[in-house]
């Protein structure tokens, strides 16, 4: 094995460990590989075609991935934020930034609207993983932000259909937009009756070999089709692999196919950073370095203000409007996709060197966001902004230590919260479903949104070893519930832990990391409908309640291990 690629790898792993060490996308990481392992840093590797063909292969998985979150019925459910909110941040941010490019460049009509349109863009990767770090997807900020993000990924569609007409040209403005939108509803449209008729009864085929693989080479033969597909009907052969992700967003194999291919899409998406990393030069960007940084400030200062005014006009409050106008104000992979592709096609709506200029900003504003947001988080953590906000979802109704945490506010955990309320005990429920929380709020419960697992939110629903003595988990997941368990012991060894469990093995596990009491419900709700029947078979409640004590003896000793037939 060549010396460069030992290399190359040592190179990947620091990056990328640093790079999550301080909290910064992956993808980030990956780009940073290739600029230092490219010709103009530690001179690795050169851009030869099949790097190159890896790249086109990224690149591919990238689109295809953004399509997969355009789901019809998603994206009908959100109608209102997603085109209110999302059309009014992305024509408010172009329209803010079309004079300034106007002023500072030279470019054609359409070149000014394209890049005004794609600069408007937000890093989908990027910002879902803030905000499912933050814990804050679930959230009212959290869903406005998400839908932001689908409209942007749902314009990809006609900004990708007008790459063909942008050679810099005059052209006929009024024409060309409405075959784009022709275009693009005619792609919407296919893919209702394509996905209907053709994917879901060959997807429910490639199910039914139950072969991970097949699955994954099913996935991967659509998306090289449709790009061949439209590659021949003379459109980029990325909106064949965003159209591919679309038709299998519309089957019931979404959710397996995203989780399939998820390990799949990290690796090759990777190499298209790392290649974009690798063709990025050093030396013209140094010459080029106050542009890039101006750059930076003036497209992130605009974004937020844009984002701001728009969040404000919309009734969003002042803390979460400056929160979602951070996380949004960067560039995106989308502008990188697509000044990527103007060069691969030779399509020079806007000069190469300035092609180069705008990866550069993109690139920054993608790695700034995260400092961004650590100094916004360090000014709320000492009370130097927003003081007087209101509470939110992630904080109790009330102010008193809780005696008891609930984790998990489904029907168990309501009627153990209801017991507790008969006898006054202080509670605090914790659940990650912000319909459940809000609705529970509604009523009184005493109820904050977060992930149980995570220490930050035990302690923020007032968790003190010194005053809290029981947690109850009434989850219906035992991998969830076991990780709550060890986060408990971390902060508590001594905390008594009351569980649900779906069956006695669940019970057994739970009990041997130290769990309280672990109420397995199959069996418990078996008994309850046995005794009935015998109740009513005409045993007396004496015998009834004897035989119950009996099989409860010992952790269910006596209750005999379940058939298993598989």
């Amino acid at each position: 094995m060549p010396l460069s690629t030992l290399i190359f790898f040592i190179l990947a792993f620091a990056t990328v460990f640093f790079m999550r060490l301080f909290k910064m996308g992956t993808l980030l990481a990956f780009l940073l590989t290739g600029i230092l392992a490219g010709q103009h840093v530690f001179g690795l590797f050169e851009l030869s075609g099949a790097w190159t063909f890896l790249g086109d292969l990224g690149i591919m998985f990238l689109w295809f991935n953004i399509g997969l979150q355009i789901n019809m019925k998603r994206l009908w459910q959100l109608r209102r934020t997603i085109f209110g909110l999302g059309a009014s941040q992305v024509l408010m941010v172009a329209v803010m930034l079309f004079p300034v490019l106007v002023g500072v460049t030279s470019w054609s009509l359409m070149g000014t609207i394209m890049m005004a349109l794609i600069l408007a863009m937000s890093s989908t990767s990027e910002d879902l993983q803030i905000l499912i770090e933050k814990n804050q997807l679930q959230t009212t900020m959290g869903r406005q932000t998400f839908s932001i993000l689908l409209f942007q990924d749902l314009l990809s569609i006609p900004l990708l259909a007008m790459l063909p007409v942008m050679t810099g040209k005059s052209i006929n403005l009024g024409a060309t937009v409405i075959d784009i939108l022709v275009m693009s509803i005619g792609l919407i449209a296919g893919v209702l009756i394509v996905s209907k008729f053709l994917i879901n009864p060959l997807m429910h085929v490639v199910a039914k070999s139950k072969s991970q693989e097949v699955l994954v080479l099913a996935v991967m033969v659509n998306i090289v089709v449709w790009a061949f597909v439209l590659g021949k009907l003379g459109l980029p052969a990325a909106l064949g692999a965003f159209l591919a992700g679309m038709l299998m967003s519309e089957t019931v194999y979404r959710h397996q196919i995203s989780a399939s291919v998820e390990p799949y899409s990290i690796l090759f998406m990777s190499f298209f950073f790392i290649v974009l990393g690798m063709g990025i030069d050093i030396p013209f960007l140094r010459n080029h370095l106050l542009f890039v940084l101006v750059g930076v400030v003036a497209l992130v200062l605009i974004k937020f203000f844009a984002l701001y005014i728009v969040a404000r006009v919309r009734n969003v409050s002042n803390k979460d409007a400056t929160l979602m106008s951070l996380i949004l104000a960067q560039g995106g992979e989308f502008g990188l996709l697509i000044l990527q592709t103007m060069k691969t096609h030779n399509i020079n709506a806007i000069p190469v060197e300035h092609q180069e200029i705008l990866i550069a900003i993109i690139i920054v504003s993608i790695m700034v966001t995260p400092i961004l947001l650590f100094v916004y988080d360090q000014l709320l953590k000492h009370g130097k902004i927003f003081k007087d906000a209101k509470k939110t979802l992630s904080e109790p109704l009330t102010e008193t230590a809780p005696t008891v945490i609930i984790s998990g506010f489904g029907r168990m955990g309501q009627i153990v919260a209801q017991m507790l309320e008969s006898e006054n005990i202080p509670y605090v429920a914790i659940d990650s479903n912000v319909d459940e929380v809000v609705l529970a709020r509604e009523y009184g419960y005493n109820v904050i949104y977060g992930d149980s697992k995570k220490k930050a939110i035990l302690l923020a629903a007032g968790f003190k070893p010194s005053k809290t003595r029981a947690v109850v988990i009434a989850l219906n997941n035992e991998y969830v519930a076991r990780d709550i368990v060890q986060t408990l012991r971390t902060m508590s060894p001594r905390i008594k832990i009351f569980a649900r469990a779906h069956n006695l093995q669940s019970a057994k596990d739970l009990m041997t990391m130290g769990v309280k009491t672990a109420m397995p419900e199959i069996i418990e709700s078996s008994f309850i409908l046995g005794a009935q029947l015998l109740y009513g078979l005409g045993l007396s409640k004496v015998k009834i309640n004897s035989l119950m004590e009996k099989l409860r003896t010992d952790n269910y000793a006596n209750v005999r291990k379940p058939i298993d037939n598989k």
